[in-house]
């Protein structure tokens, strides 16, 4: 069968790879002149890092498990505390479920709330009901109040999805708070534990795993499709140029794309589900990379970073001390005398933040971090990765538009969608999705 694949992340890449193993003749159409999506590395301070998606979680098995079928190696964090910079001050993160807490006394100790914010935790209400989907932070702040939801929810929210926990779908983005909400208190809950990472990476970055995914299949970059067509025996995929287009007959069709994108790909074939991917939103971010003198930056050896509440008002929402949580990062750079540091900036609405220029959002990001944490140097490099729309919005009732988009798509055979719009965003959920995809064709 001839397989068409839109889009070279590491969905479309999955799902290429893994038709492809089937015997099918598979074709990866990129619009970017390189493959990867949000994972790439680039070279700061003689060093290549990570500037986009630098670790996957590892209690979720797709991703670790995929890289270990494609041979690379797996690595994880040195240091895996993190903290939050709030009430000015550096406080540590407090045990929780994405920032609801389940250790008050570890919260008490932490002074990230008010004593009236700990007070309103210690009053636990019974809350929203959770029958229907709600926001997060709508069910979190109706059972323990609206500073556990502004100074712990949003900062992991926000560094995750780049998102508003008032405006996230708490059943699609954290279903286990959801299941535990449903048994009681929230801080009664019982959570397992594990001696297993959370979070794993690769030696060399994460951008590895989608090098070593094209490099067993066949891609085309700078190959832009602009139509998608239904024809007798499948489908016709039209790229290039307008002045010279390119038609491609195929049989079937895996889109790994954003929800625009798609949307405009499906508007004649399953208009349906193009009308609602094109409600979708994404929220836009920037990563900034910077590579400091190693004696420049001392005493950020025991903590892999922090998170910032956009309470707080600072301009970056969180900071990973690379070669502090990744032994392969200060390995390399200290081949250069080089450390690494991230920040990152840009939630939800913020748009206009990113507008700013590469020296602004530099100038920023050393502010907060001489204010933060004192290192007060010049970086001896910095870079700027922009992601646009680079993040969907899981909105309340995110689960239901997913379910219709796939009810409508399920009526065109040979058609399969995946990526990061539906079933999460995190690596292995992503190539969870393009693996339920590379599954999903009826044409064999």
């Amino acid at each position: 069968m001839r397989v068409v694949v839109v889009g070279g992340g590491v969905a479309g890449l999955t799902a290429a790879y893994l038709l492809t193993g089937r015997g099918h003749d598979v074709t990866v159409f990129e619009a970017a002149p390189e493959v990867g999506g949000k994972l790439r590395r680039l070279e700061v301070g003689g060093t290549i890092v990570d500037v986009g998606a630098e670790a996957m979680l590892n209690r979720r098995p797709e991703g670790v498990e995929l890289a270990r079928e494609l041979g690379l190696d797996i690595e994880h964090p040195a240091v895996q505390s993190s903290r939050i910079w709030t009430r000015g001050a550096l406080r540590p993160l407090p045990r929780s479920v994405m920032g609801v807490p389940v250790d008050l006394p570890a919260l008490q100790a932490s002074g990230v709330l008010s004593e009236a914010g700990l007070a309103r935790v210690r009053a636990e209400q019974p809350g929203l009901p959770v029958e229907e989907d709600l926001s997060v932070g709508d069910l979190v702040a109706s059972r323990l109040g609206d500073e556990v939801v502004d100074r712990l929810v949003e900062p992991l929210l926000g560094g995750v999805y780049a998102g508003r926990a008032r405006r996230l779908s708490a059943r699609a983005t954290v279903p286990q708070l959801v299941a535990l909400a449903t048994r009681g208190p929230l801080l009664d809950a019982e959570l397992p534990t594990s001696d297993v990472p959370v979070f794993a990476g690769l030696p060399g970055g994460m951008a590895g795993l989608t090098d070593a995914l094209a490099a067993r299949v066949v891609v085309r970059t700078g190959a832009t499709v602009r139509e998608l067509a239904r024809t007798e025996d499948g489908f016709a995929v039209v790229l290039g140029p307008t002045t010279a287009p390119e038609r491609v007959l195929t049989d079937a069709v895996v889109l790994a794309t954003p929800a625009a994108p798609t949307a405009r790909l499906l508007a004649e074939v399953v208009p349906a589900a193009a009308a609602e991917l094109a409600d979708l939103e994404y929220a836009s971010m920037a990563v900034v990379t910077l590579a400091f003198r190693a004696p420049d930056v001392n005493g950020l050896d025991e903590s892999s970073g922090f998170l910032v509440p956009p309470v707080d008002g600072r301009a970056i929402k969180a900071s990973t001390f690379s070669f502090a949580k990744w032994n392969w990062v200060r390995t390399a750079g200290s081949e250069h005398g080089v450390v690494h540091l991230r920040t990152s900036l840009g939630r939800y609405g913020e748009e206009a933040t990113l507008q700013r220029s590469d020296e602004e959002l530099v100038s920023a990001s050393l502010g907060d971090l001489a204010e933060a944490v004192g290192i007060t140097a010049t970086p001896i490099d910095s870079q700027v990765q922009r992601w646009g729309g680079g993040l969907p919005q899981y909105a309340v009732g995110h689960l239901d538009r997913v379910a219709r988009i796939r009810q409508a798509v399920a009526t065109v055979p040979g058609l399969e969608l995946c990526g990061a719009a539906y079933d999460g965003v995190g690596i292995p959920a992503v190539i969870g999705s393009a693996t339920a995809a590379a599954k999903g064709f009826t044409l064999d």
